[in-house]
């Protein structure tokens, strides 16, 4: 299945999704040691985005979360690449100045968790495949 995405910051990525129905705030809800969300209550708290896709509803809180995402794609800890149905200023920036492949205007409620994703951010398409291809 390919859907159709506006592209945010180029690129190609592949993994497996991790989906949240929630916001993300990079900057207080995830932990930049270990790629871990951390927000109590949070639908996706204690799960490692490392190397996935992340599937998310859309940013929240402090622009400093831009940072978070490039301290965390340094430590290599980052997603591989980012999905959303609407990306705001701070997800938008740190996908750009960490090179993270990233598309929004997606209708996630297609995507779940578990799926293997290609994105291919500079086409603004993404398909779900069946990992055994």
């Amino acid at each position: 299945m390919i859907i159709k995405g506006r592209i945010i910051n180029p690129g190609k990525a592949e993994g497996f999704a991790l989906k949240s129905i929630s916001p993300i705030s990079f900057y207080g809800g995830v932990d930049p040691e270990t790629g871990t969300i951390i927000e109590n209550g949070h639908d996706l708290e204690g799960a490692c985005f490392k190397d996935k896709i992340l599937v998310f509803k859309c940013g929240k809180g402090s622009t400093i979360g831009s940072y978070i995402l490039y301290r965390l794609k340094k430590e290599k800890l980052a997603p591989a690449g980012i999905i959303l149905e609407e990306c705001e200023t701070i997800i938008a920036v740190g996908c750009i100045i960490s090179d993270i492949p990233c598309l929004d205007l997606v209708d996630i409620k297609n995507i779940s968790t578990g799926d293997y994703i290609k994105i291919n951010a500079e086409q603004g398409e993404i398909e779900i495949v069946d990992h055994d291809e």
